[in-house]
């Protein structure tokens, strides 16, 4: 991408409405447009980010057997009824519209009743299980008071995957799967050093769920570790009998302050029973489908990761998100022109600054905008006939023969 031909403009000052540093840096950066609270426009740049998170994301899911699908945004009321979830005293935050011929639809803030509904039509015997379903798709929960910029929203991107399985014994097999390939996509997208499976309420469902909490100084949820963080558990815990199932004491516990990427339940029979899902068994007996849901919130991991990294100047992104992987700067007539040579062929890799602006500007947007790589051409280096790099996460700055560089592309 040629700076010079986008319409993104980066921004000196963030709104005075935008107060979280995710939202105030993504916003300058030219990443998302923030249409209300809650609610934003992903840019360009934001594009790249969510599609890299997502294909880590789907990456590992595909090798534990999972499939993608994508389902409905609008929401016929009648499952929801059944389970009661469509009445609003029993769930808060459904977005509800009227169709002009009559009747009721709500926007989906997940999706247990849908899935559920279309695989009647697919699962019978148990020879048609297990199956494992995942989708990256819009939710809307309307949140009294949407804040964090993307961290919590009223419209956000989650990957929601949902397992069926012909016994409780297989479902807690794939639940553990599960968090194996969490742990994998959290490493992968940078969080890994500070994210954590964590004991959370299981609610109806279990004695507990998991949530996968990254420590993080703005994070809406407390949580409490042990020394070496083998145990974590939710605030909502917290409680005597928990604490000596776990073999743990209070006194060996410390509290932070961490923001929730994802979470998993083991939903048993909560939902597939009123909707009817079954299969028939070896014997030719009925039974209900057993059932687990995991979820991603990869809009509110990208606030997470601008969060983490960012630094006095601007966005730090780790390699495996990041929009692209190289910034790149001409400096003096002979440095404009090798740029343009190194930038021909590798357009999806560099973000090649070649506006008509101070070499300065450029150097200040390069630490706004995060990319991992600043490449600056110039008279100068093409005397060694090198580039300057600049790692932006460390900030050392070193001198790559350009015929090495070429090469990393």
């Amino acid at each position: 991408m040629r700076l010079s031909k986008t319409f993104i403009k980066t921004l000196r000052e963030a709104p005075k409405d935008e107060i979280s540093k995710n939202g105030a840096l993504l916003t300058r950066a030219g990443y998302i447009h923030k249409v209300m609270a809650g609610v934003y426009d992903y840019l360009p740049f934001g594009m790249r980010v969510i599609e890299n998170i997502k294909t880590i994301v789907r990456e590992e899911l595909n090798k534990i057997g999972c499939e993608e699908v994508l389902l409905s945004t609008l929401q016929n009321p009648e499952p929801w009824e059944k389970t009661g979830r469509f009445s609003d005293q029993e769930v808060d935050i459904w977005f509800k519209t009227e169709l002009a011929s009559g009747g009721e639809l709500g926007l989906a803030p997940t999706h247990e009743e849908p899935i559920i509904t279309m695989l009647k039509s697919y699962i019978s015997s148990y020879k048609d299980l297990p199956l494992y379903l995942y989708q990256f798709q819009t939710k809307f929960r309307n949140e009294k008071r949407a804040k964090s910029g993307i961290l919590r929203g009223r419209e956000f991107l989650m990957k929601d995957l949902y397992s069926f399985h012909t016994s409780e014994e297989d479902l807690n097999r794939f639940y553990d799967e599960v968090i194996v390939a969490y742990d994998k996509i959290f490493k992968r997208l940078g969080l890994g050093d500070d994210t954590y499976t964590t004991f959370a309420s299981g609610g109806i469902f279990s004695k507990y769920s998991h949530e996968f909490q990254t420590f993080l100084p703005v994070g809406e949820d407390t949580v409490y570790y042990n020394k070496d963080k083998s145990v974590v558990l939710n605030k909502e815990v917290f409680e005597p009998d928990v604490l000596e199932d776990l073999g743990i004491s209070k006194e060996e516990l410390s509290e932070t302050t961490a923001a929730e990427v994802g979470n998993i339940f083991k939903l048993k029979i909560k939902y597939s029973e009123p909707l009817g899902l079954k299969f028939i068994d070896e014997n030719n007996k009925q039974n209900v489908v057993y059932m687990g849901c995991y979820g991603i919130g990869i809009s509110r991991v990208m606030g997470v990761i601008a969060e983490k990294f960012a630094d006095e100047k601007g966005l730090v992104w780790p390699e495996a998100v990041a929009p692209f992987k190289y910034y790149l700067v001409g400096i003096d007539e002979k440095g404009i022109k090798e740029a343009e040579k190194l930038y021909e062929g590798h357009e999806e890799e560099i973000l090649f600054d070649d506006r008509d602006c101070r070499p300065g500007e450029k150097f200040a947007d390069a630490e706004l905008i995060g990319v991992p790589y600043r490449v600056v051409i110039s008279d100068k280096t093409l005397m060694k006939k090198s580039a300057e790099v600049t790692d932006r996460m460390t900030g050392k700055t070193k001198l790559v023969p350009l015929a090495e560089l070429k090469k990393s592309f």
